[in-house]
């Protein structure tokens, strides 16, 4: 393993020990190439020769005076030395320029004959024969490159797994148990192949018992219809031998609510393992709705609620492509919810609407809302939330209904209605291929 730590440190430190490097070579290179010019400078050779044959002459100050008059032309400072001499007549910095074996800015030395050099350097005092902001201006330039594209690197070494991961995570939260991160990030010897690890494992988990949990669900809710039937049959049986009806009444219902909740599961297990693979045929939602409400009728009177269906005009001749069954099934537990939580006396009020290509049933009751914080576990199986709506049933459902417009294509919402109870939305795509 190489810790991701030491690999963002050295990457760092690489980056700027090569900028170090790069930018004195680039400002070597430079200076040298400056030097050349200048040693190359046309006639320069032939003024020492010129000034060497006045020296020669006796006229010291005559040569002087015309390397002095020469240099100012070609704005050079401009020095004749004799091999054996000394450098005392330069200037002490630029004496040190040229004993350092490491100052890169160096004055030009032309070997003129045999016994002669030329010491020539700009006019600008101490500023070397370029700018030196010059070479400032290219270190940092290259400092900044070097710089830029370490940490280029090391964001994206970091990011693009961590990226993958919560693409990989929200695919999973949807509801696509299939999907892990990828083996080659997996791989890496680092924290982030550690936490990539750690991640399927514990999806793998995950999955894994929320598998057993459906099957667990599936198969208790199977092995118990065959004895509530029989136990059903029995209390009938009783029932008609004489026995105290009142209780046996009181049997039977609570043989009913078994024999729902059983059914209910197994609904939302079908459901589930079909996802969209469901059988589909051009549907008005408005029927659909209008046979719901003809069928809980009469739990509605009994209830002492109203309820009050609202279409518009463009929803009336609006179709979805579903199953009939399976919609019925999700509107009439959404209804049947919100008649459980309206006190009587109170209503129920739908509207049905279209809007950007989406069909959309509105339920709002009166009854006593949800939590803010509960809202969003309203549609999870067996939840309850009893501190607010304390009716009846098992928590199943609001997630049967999720479940039946997820495998339509549609989506599902609860929010705080109108009318200060709950509002559940169900949105379904149009049909356009019929009526």
């Amino acid at each position: 393993m190489f810790p991701l730590f030491w690999r963002i440190f050295l990457s760092i430190w690489l980056a700027m020990a090569v900028t170090v490097v790069a930018s004195n070579l680039a400002t070597r290179m430079l200076l040298d190439r400056e030097r050349e010019a200048i040693e190359r400078q046309a006639g320069l050779r032939d003024l020492a020769e010129e000034a060497i044959a006045i020296r020669e002459a006796g006229d010291r100050s005559a040569a002087w005076r015309f390397l002095r008059d020469e240099g100012e032309r070609l704005e050079l400072f401009l020095v004749l030395l004799e091999q054996d001499e000394n450098d005392g007549k330069l200037p002490s910095f630029i004496r040190d320029r040229m004993k350092s074996g490491w100052y890169p800015q160096k004055p030009a030395v032309l070997d003129v004959g045999g016994d002669y050099r030329l010491v020539a350097w700009p006019r600008v005092q101490g500023a070397g024969w370029l700018n030196p902001r010059f070479f400032r201006a290219i270190e940092l330039g290259l400092a900044l490159l070097m710089i830029s594209l370490a940490c280029w690197w090391i964001a994206r070494m970091v990011s693009r797994p961590l990226r993958h991961m919560e693409t990989t995570a929200r695919a999973i939260a949807g509801g696509d148990n299939s999907l892990r991160v990828s083996d080659k990030i997996a791989q890496r010897r680092d924290e982030v192949g550690q936490l990539a690890t750690a991640f399927n494992a514990m999806t793998e988990q995950l999955c894994s018992l929320l598998d057993r949990q459906k099957h667990l669900l599936r198969d208790i809710s199977h092995d118990l219809r065959t004895p509530l039937t029989r136990q059903r049959i029995a209390i009938e049986l009783a029932n008609e031998a004489g026995a105290d009806e009142e209780l046996m009444a009181s049997i039977l219902r609570q043989n009913e609510r078994l024999e729902t909740m059983t059914g209910q599961i197994l609904t939302l297990y079908r459901v589930t393992e079909a996802g969209g693979n469901i059988e589909r045929e051009p549907l008005r939602l408005v029927h659909v709705v209008n046979q719901v409400l003809t069928d809980a009728a009469d739990y509605a009177e009994h209830q002492g609620v109203d309820c009050k269906l609202v279409v518009s005009p463009e929803s009336s001749r609006a179709s979805v492509l579903g199953d009939e069954g399976l919609l019925q099934r999700a509107i009439d537990n959404i209804l049947q919810n919100a008649l459980d939580h309206t006190p009587p006396g109170r209503a129920v009020h739908l509207a049905v609407t279209v809007a950007d290509d989406l069909l959309s049933l509105t339920v709002d009751d009166e009854g006593p809302g949800v939590a803010d914080e509960m809202i969003g576990q309203l549609f999870e199986p067996f939840f309850r939330a009893d501190k607010s709506r304390g009716g009846k049933g098992w928590g199943l459902g609001l997630a049967i209904a999720r479940d039946i417009v997820a495998a339509h294509d549609g989506v599902i919402a609860a929010a705080a209605g109108e009318h200060g109870g709950l509002r559940v939305t169900l949105r379904l795509p149009v049909f356009f291929g019929g009526g």
